[in-house]
């Protein structure tokens, strides 16, 4: 009997201690919410959040503020993350490379992101495009191919911020396909177009929403596409797998929050981000972006980032490996 008045005592207790919590997290938010995004205005995470962001005012009552941060790959906004109260008024959103390659790429990062960043909720999914210059003379991926491998050294592929899924999606395609290119660093895509349209650039590798204004205005030709399946906005273009079984070039989004935010709150904000992200119209506007939603709870979003970092290890190996060199 005393035994089991001490564990009604313990659950008691317990009780006690979460319910102002979930009280808390039930009214949240009672002001204003950041979100920080690790890029600069106008690139596809920024966007697409911005589209989110206006969902979670609407039915919060209280302004979502997108606050781009670039920097390091993400690493500047995930070390001032750090620092933030964990009361869910700061949140981040992650792009998939600060899980599976800044650990391994930023050499004595101070932040297990796996470990301390809590989990809110998974964003979507914006596949990688490879396209190339319409004067490079090719039309498919396995052209592609052949040319560079005749033209060993000669071609230039822009490749993102170094450590992005850009750069990874082009290491990938570099070592899998056994060609020579030179891998180029943008911070803007912008200056990308400028470079392909004055033949300093002959590939590009970037997400589907970068490029498709390049692509209605036949600055640029897109060729293969790193989904599984091919995208039903763009159903002419090949998968990259169809030509190299197995390849998954694939960039995605994720909400996150600073450590130590409690379990009802996270809950909470992955509630309300699901009912936003449900909703049909803003379904259709991230699709037209080319972010394509998969919605996730914060314990099908932490396992999903495991089976990511064991897809995409052996290509951050190689990548870390070069850039060490």
């Amino acid at each position: 009997m005393m035994r089991m008045d001490r564990r009604a005592l313990l659950a008691g207790g317990a009780a006690l201690v979460l319910a102002p919590r979930t009280a808390r997290a039930q009214s949240f938010p009672t002001g204003p919410v950041k979100i920080v995004v690790p890029v600069g205005p106008g690139a596809s995470p920024d966007v697409c959040t911005r589209v989110l962001a206006e969902g979670l005012t609407r039915i919060w009552g209280e302004q979502a503020l997108v606050v781009d941060q670039p920097g390091g790959a993400g690493a500047v906004a995930i070390k001032a993350l750090m620092a933030q109260p964990a009361d869910g008024y700061t949140l981040y959103l992650a792009l998939a490379s600060n899980f599976v390659a800044l650990p391994e790429l930023q050499v004595n990062f101070p932040v297990d992101v796996v470990r301390d960043l809590v989990p809110i909720g998974y964003v979507g999914e914006h596949p990688m495009m490879i396209a190339v210059s319409p004067d490079l003379g090719v039309s498919t991926l396995p052209e592609l191919i052949a040319l560079a491998k005749k033209r060993k050294g000669e071609l230039n592929v822009a490749a993102g911020n170094r450590g992005s899924t850009l750069h990874l999606t082009a290491e990938w395609l570099r070592s899998a396909a056994g060609i020579d290119v030179t891998l180029l660093h943008y911070a803007a895509g912008a200056q990308v177009l400028t470079d392909v349209l004055g033949g300093r650039v002959q590939v590009m590798v970037d997400a589907v929403a970068a490029m498709r204004g390049a692509i209605a205005g036949g600055k640029i030709k897109p060729i293969a596409v790193g989904s599984k399946q091919r995208l039903p906005n763009f159903p002419d273009v090949p998968t990259v797998a169809e030509t190299i079984p197995g390849f998954e070039g694939v960039g995605w989004i994720a909400l996150t929050a600073p450590p130590g935010t409690p379990a009802p709150l996270a809950e909470k904000i992955s509630a309300d981000m699901r009912t936003v992200l449900s909703e049909p119209e803003t379904k259709k506007r991230l699709e037209n972006l080319g972010n394509y939603i998969h919605v996730m709870t914060p314990a099908e979003l932490k396992a999903f980032i495991v089976d990511q970092q064991r897809i995409w290890g052996p290509v951050i190996a190689k990548t870390a490996k070069a850039i060490k060199q």
